[in-house]
């Protein structure tokens, strides 16, 4: 079956009512397993992704159109982690051209802002505090990749996408203060 060839005939199945879930190819596991706690994580990502997305000003649209994509990159992710372990990977899968796009669009959207000389407070305009919001939660899937890696080893690419996606989350909101004129703020410690 081809990746959005799924068929979903109704909102409730009644499969889950005591706890666990179906991975593809059958299997069930608890609901609160490393392995559907790492793709829900992504799932959530994908949602904030949708938020950031929503309150970008027309003027960014570029950054746009790396957040779609990141959204399909994200079922591409998540298609990987409903797999039971040691079952086929599924096609498409995360491949190294991921991570390379990923740090060469870091590294683009990294020119657009001041040089920095320290740590900066999230917020800005709505959209980089959007863009921080989802940058916190690829931080917290990447923790559940991790847990989930030492239980049951995932792709080593897929590691690796997950520690650039959160830097380049990071970088996309300091971008966007910067197209939209907005200055960062730097940490006060004497508060």
């Amino acid at each position: 079956m081809e990746p959005g060839s799924e068929s979903i005939p109704r909102l409730y199945t009644r499969t889950g009512d005591h706890g666990t879930t179906g991975l593809s190819g059958g299997a069930r596991v608890a609901k609160d397993s490393a392995r559907l706690r790492a793709y829900g994580a992504y799932d959530e990502l994908g949602a904030a992704l949708a938020v950031a997305v929503g309150v970008l000003p027309d003027s960014c649209a570029e950054i746009r159109e790396v957040v779609r994509r990141l959204q399909h990159e994200l079922f591409i992710a998540q298609a990987e982690l409903a797999r039971a372990p040691r079952s086929p990977r599924p096609e498409p899968s995360s491949a190294s051209r991921h991570v390379e796009r990923l740090e060469k669009e870091i590294d683009t959207f990294d020119a657009r802002h001041p040089t920095l000389n320290g740590f900066v407070l999230p917020g800005g305009s709505p959209s980089a505090a959007a863009f921080h919001v989802a940058r916190t939660v690829a931080r917290r899937a990447e923790r559940e990749l991790v847990t989930l890696n030492r239980e049951e080893p995932v792709d080593p690419v897929l590691l690796a996408w997950a520690n650039r996606l959160s830097d380049l989350l990071f970088a996309l909101a300091l971008a966007t203060n910067a197209a939209l004129g907005v200055s960062e703020v730097s940490p006060r410690y004497d508060v």
